[in-house]
């Protein structure tokens, strides 16, 4: 599949239960459920994604939770039971578009903050476009700004991971992915490196600005 750029390839080992749930909120296709394994795959041009969609789950078992095409880029979302039909789904994708996993872009972190002890006006504004849980008065935010788009799976996963918060926010698609958390200062203290890691710890290719 020549002309296709692979921009993001982010495998979750085992979808944490709020990263689950809160895909139940805004995905269109077959949810998945906490413990699968899930694959985000980003390309352009964004409309050939309905052909990766077509490889994957035609040369395994996976099941697609979202695909979404936008005005620059598309992105596809995979899950299954057993890692390895995931893995090989992945493996199928790359093949077909004559890349592998390092072929990706290597994301860049935009912004990493921390708000400390939210007061209730902002927590309504943020509780208002928000479709995971609630931020309430004295807890503290974290928002992290990532690219390519669907790293931010990735952040929120590993932060879920280490940390007791709350997911409120993840944006895995279009130019920019957003993660939004809530929790307690220990909480979050712990969350921040886990995310900022996970996106630091990926290989790929470094784009020109």
């Amino acid at each position: 599949m020549a002309g296709i750029d692979l921009r993001a390839y982010v495998f979750l080992d085992s979808l944490q239960p709020q990263h689950a749930a809160f895909l139940g909120t805004v995905a269109k296709g077959f949810l998945p459920v906490g413990g699968q394994a899930s694959l985000f795959i980003e390309i352009s041009p964004g409309i050939e994604i309905n052909r990766i969609t077509d490889i994957a789950v035609k040369s395994t078992r996976v099941t697609p939770g979202m695909q979404i095409v936008e005005r620059l880029y598309g992105m596809l979302e995979i899950h299954h039971d057993e890692q390895a039909e995931v893995r090989r789904a992945g493996d199928m994708i790359l093949r077909e578009i004559g890349g592998e996993e390092s072929s990706r872009i290597r994301p860049e972190i935009l912004s990493s903050t921390v708000i400390r002890h939210l007061d209730d006006r902002q927590t309504q504004l943020i509780n208002r476009v928000r479709h995971g849980h609630m931020i309430i008065a004295g807890q503290s935010l974290y928002t992290l700004e990532v690219q390519p788009a669907a790293n931010a799976a990735l952040a929120a996963n590993e932060a879920e991971k280490a940390a007791r918060i709350k997911v409120l926010e993840i944006v895995s698609f279009g130019s920019l992915g957003r993660v939004y958390l809530a929790g307690e200062d220990r909480d979050i203290d712990v969350a921040v490196p886990a995310a900022e890691h996970a996106i630091k710890s990926l290989a790929g290719r470094t784009v020109k600005k």
